[in-house]
């Protein structure tokens, strides 16, 4: 497991957990290990959290005493720096952003010169640099100090090349969007006006502080509110720096992201585009799609937790879809990353091509209840082995059968399992899921439990 880096970046609270100085030392090495046989091209963007402008400073600095050139995007999305950096030419590209997380937080993400998330090979070099491994990395001089140059014009390319993706107009077509107060405060607005949509757009107006309070994907009452009040067609909310989206139908009803993988790849068996007839999900999603799926005849695959996984499954295997319920959709033929204004289009599309409601297309996903709760064990993996443990999951699934499943999964970061399980009802999840927290109890590998 990295020191620094997780799943999705370096991220904690800025200037606490992630300082200037750590932005910085990355900058240098990053322009030192990409600089060494040439001069170094590293495209930067950055979301709208005050913080983020230190970073975006920090890094550069680092960048450019180390001999690269650091271009920069400024205010934009995480996907366009990923764009940009896999047909640009680009040796990599930051992404300074913490996501969902409140303004406090702020996080670097690294992507390849494929707009991929970065090697963890490499990763492993930055976190030795980090750690004073490498000693003291040398410093450009004369000529060889790097430059920073203003990229707009990089953003505006990524932008165009999304209203080329739509194959509909949008033209009288009401559209709510919701944009966290984040990177796409401009760039949504921007690209469904110019496909013809009627536009009602909220949380477009970022202040450093207000990013992802009370709005966006994570708090999607707001829109919900909107398209109720206005009589929309359909709504979107993005996240902090614009990866995810989650849909809302005619009705304010959420359509999240197992239902929009649901509703893309039935589109695309219809046409025979869906490669593979194969959706890639994580274990988290819920069984409602997988009865979705089935009864369709479209097959699926899951991986561990996070959109890294579904795409290196993707890539692996050529399919063409995947993502998480959180609205983290991966569509590979157009991006190498999870990016909700490109989910967005793509409802759209199917929405559109088949002249009908988004709740339709959605209505044969009938999402089960769920409950997890998390417990603190003594020891991870000895408690997902242990008998008792093992003989009550078995217990659970043979009296849920084919109408639920329970899932145990222990947290990366913490001395806690999860223990989730999705059935008919609220009440079958909470029984089963508190009968496996009993057989730990009964094995004594709980925490703080007598």
């Amino acid at each position: 497991m990295s020191k620094y880096f997780g799943t999705d970046g370096f991220r904690g609270d800025a200037n606490v957990d992630l300082t200037v100085n750590h932005a910085f030392e990355i900058g240098r090495f990053l322009g030192y290990y990409y600089g060494k046989e040439h001069k170094a091209r590293i495209v930067i963007g950055k979301d709208t959290r005050r913080s983020s402008y230190m970073f975006e400073c920090a890094l550069a600095a680092g960048l450019t005493a180390s001999g690269a050139d650091a271009y920069l995007l400024h205010v934009t999305t995480t996907p366009s720096v990923s764009y940009v950096a896999r047909t640009e030419d680009f040796d990599c590209g930051i992404m300074i952003s913490a996501s969902h997380n409140p303004y406090h937080d702020n996080g670097i993400k690294l992507l390849n010169c494929n707009g991929e998330k970065m090697e963890d090979s490499i990763i492993d070099e930055v976190e030795r640099h980090l750690d004073g491994e490498y000693g003291e990395l040398p410093l450009a001089c004369g000529e060889r100090i790097g430059k920073v140059i203003d990229h707009v014009a990089g953003r505006n390319r990524y932008v165009g090349y999304l209203i080329s993706l739509a194959t509909q107009s949008y033209k009288d077509v009401k559209v709510g969007l919701d944009c966290a107060n984040g990177s796409t405060w401009m760039i949504a607005k921007s690209v469904f006006e110019a496909l013809g949509a009627e536009t009602y757009v909220i949380n477009n107006t970022p202040n450093g502080s207000n990013i992802n309070r009370d709005c966006g994907s994570t708090h999607i009452e707001q829109l919900q509110s909107l398209v109720r009040e206005n009589k929309l067609d359909v709504g979107f909310a993005f996240d902090g720096d614009a990866d995810r989206c989650l849909a809302v139908d005619e009705h304010g009803e959420i359509v999240n992201g197992d239902k929009i993988m649901y509703i893309y790849a039935c589109y695309m068996k219809e046409r025979d585009k869906l490669a593979n007839n194969t959706v890639v999900t994580t274990v988290m999603s819920n069984f409602g799609l997988y009865k979705a799926l089935d009864k369709a005849g479209i097959g699926y695959e899951k991986t561990k937790v996070g959109d890294k996984y579904v795409y290196e499954n993707m890539r692996e295997n050529g399919h063409l879809i995947g993502g998480e319920q959180s609205g983290h959709i991966i569509f590979s033929k157009y991006a190498n990353t999870g990016d909700g204004i490109l989910t967005a289009i793509k409802v759209m599309q199917a929405m559109l091509a088949k002249k009908t409601t988004l709740s339709e297309l959605a209505k044969p996903v009938s999402m089960y209840p769920q409950v997890l709760k998390n417990v603190k064990v003594t020891d991870k993996e000895a408690t997902l082995n242990n008998e008792l443990v093992l003989a009550e999951v078995k217990a659970v699934e043979e009296r849920l059968g084919e109408n639920g499943r329970i899932l145990l999964r222990a947290s990366g970061t913490e001395p806690v399992l999860r223990v989730m399980v999705e059935a008919g009802t609220h009440e079958l999840c909470e029984e089963n899921v508190d009968a496996v927290i009993a057989a730990m109890n009964e094995a004594g590998l709980l925490i703080g439990v007598k």
